[in-house]
């Protein structure tokens, strides 16, 4: 473990984000931000039936990229930009061999 990540936790994120679908899923759910989206949106926008798109959010709650939230009828899923900015600081810390790095600031964490 290193400062509260665990390596297989990263990896399982990592193999998650792994497959060409569940990188657009997770990517539309950033984009979406905090409000998220319903499964019924993400299939039309992303153009995936409702059945695959169901598999692949499972894997992806499953390595704790999303979260989901009943309301009323709905599910809404969202980007758990507190796991994908674990999972980014895990792979950065110790970069440059402990030397300051410069970072672009379009490349820094997301803040939501």
């Amino acid at each position: 473990m290193i400062d509260g990540m665990l390596e297989p936790d990263v990896v399982k994120a990592l193999a998650a984000l792994a497959q060409p679908v569940r990188l657009q899923v997770f990517r539309a759910l950033v984009v979406a931000g905090p409000l998220g989206m319903t499964p019924s949106t993400m299939a039309e926008g992303l153009g995936i039936p409702a059945s695959t798109l169901s598999f692949h959010l499972k894997e992806l709650a499953h390595a704790g990229l999303v979260t989901q939230e009943r309301a009323s009828r709905n599910l809404i899923y969202r980007a758990s930009f507190e796991r994908m900015n674990e999972v980014l600081g895990y792979l950065t810390r110790n970069c440059c061999q402990g030397a300051a790095c410069e970072v672009d600031a379009a490349a820094d964490p997301c803040d939501c």
